[in-house]
């Protein structure tokens, strides 16, 4: 009888050990998501400032394209490794969409980026802005 007790406790704690593994494999995915996805965020900006809010250009130096020309919407697509792919292996993009209209100067170039899932769900997200030369 004091055998089966032991094992019942060694099992119950097993089980909350695994419980604890796996949790720690979610959130260190998570973390490693966030991280990466700051990055390439960081990256897009200082080359939108640095081309001066050139979408076009700013994508052709992080190694995307236009999704459309009419938007002004620029993609980059990441595989599961954080590498530059094409869309058929992109598991995370950086989108990067031109503010339309009059707010601001016009010597003052803005736009919305975000670096999101495959799925859609945003990662990280915020307005950048560049002055046009």
């Amino acid at each position: 009888m004091e055998q089966l007790i032991v094992i019942a406790v060694f099992a119950i704690c097993a089980a909350a050990c695994v419980r604890i593994l796996v949790d720690s494999y979610f959130v260190a995915t998570q973390t490693r998501d966030s991280s990466y996805a700051v990055k390439v965020a960081q990256s897009g900006a200082e080359c939108y400032k640095a081309v001066s809010g050139d979408i076009g250009k700013t994508a052709e130096i992080l190694g995307g394209g236009y999704e459309n020309l009419d938007t002004g919407t620029a993609i980059v697509h990441y595989d599961k490794d954080w590498l530059v792919c094409g869309e058929e292996n992109a598991s995370y993009r950086l989108r990067l969409v031109e503010k339309s209209g009059g707010e601001g100067s016009p010597e003052l170039s803005q736009g919305e980026l975000s670096v999101e899932k495959a799925t859609g769900e945003i990662i990280v997200a915020f307005s950048i802005a560049a002055w046009r030369k």
